[in-house]
């Protein structure tokens, strides 16, 4: 099986729109399918991100641009990672061990880069070199609480890395316009981390870009993803305009 899917291969739009953490598929040649925890974990954000998938591909329609999406668990190999980073197969994720990467070698690291991550990234690439405007939306979303941790009352966050702020910052400005949410700027998290796959696909060749995560519980449904979609694509394409004047 593929690593990676693509919508819309040809579709004329300015836009790529990314989701890396889509799937929470485990490839039967990966501990036999199984990391070695259960279902209910298997569905929460640390498998992947929640409503993404199907947010991200609304989007891809509502921009009439194309969408790459990976196909593969983020806790069988993170494809938003660098390949040295230290995360790149998470043993433990918000409480829960992972038995299938605990006792991981590095040719058993290797394989995985090499079969998912790999392949990935070079569709990515190729898609982002498609023409010399490109403008890459990553698509990610986040639970509305860690285990022992406080409530995130973020409806959306938009990172960003201090090396090219200007569509997020346009973006942030535009969502803040909204009365009825709360906007994160680099909530819940920083939104830079060197060789992640905004800093490799945007950062290092000068492509606008920002990073949308959208609170899970927000987009758990098709009817949600295809209403937050609907919302946010005139919210973009304004930024961008604001950008590009």
């Amino acid at each position: 099986m593929s690593a990676y899917r693509i919508i819309g291969e040809d579709r004329p739009g300015r836009w790529l729109v990314t989701c890396d953490h889509a799937s929470n598929r485990v490839p039967d040649w990966v501990a036999g399918g199984d990391l070695g925890i259960g279902p209910a974990d298997m569905g929460r954000h640390i498998a992947y991100d929640v409503g993404a998938a199907g947010l991200a591909e609304a989007l891809g329609t509502g921009l009439d641009s194309p969408v790459i999406l990976s196909d593969f668990s983020r806790l069988v190999i993170d494809p938003n990672r660098g390949e040295d980073d230290p995360t790149l197969v998470m043993k433990l994720y918000d409480g829960t061990i992972i038995p299938a990467n605990r006792h991981i070698d590095a040719a058993g690291v290797t394989e995985r880069l090499d079969r998912l991550h790999r392949p990935y990234h070079g569709a990515l690439a190729r898609l982002a070199g498609r023409r010399p405007d490109v403008v890459i939306l990553a698509i990610h979303s986040f639970t509305p609480c860690l285990k022992g941790r406080a409530p995130r009352p973020w409806h959306v966050g938009v990172l960003h890395s201090h090396l090219d702020e200007r569509l997020s910052r346009a973006l942030i400005e535009r969502l803040r316009a909204e009365p009825d949410l709360c906007i994160g700027d680099n909530e819940p998290y920083s939104g830079h981390l060197p060789g992640d796959a905004i800093d490799r696909h945007a950062l290092q060749y000068g492509r606008l870009n920002t990073l949308v995560e959208l609170r899970n519980d927000l987009i758990a449904n098709p009817a949600d993803q295809a209403a937050w979609a609907a919302r946010l694509v005139p919210m973009l394409q304004d930024a961008l305009a604001r950008v590009t004047l």
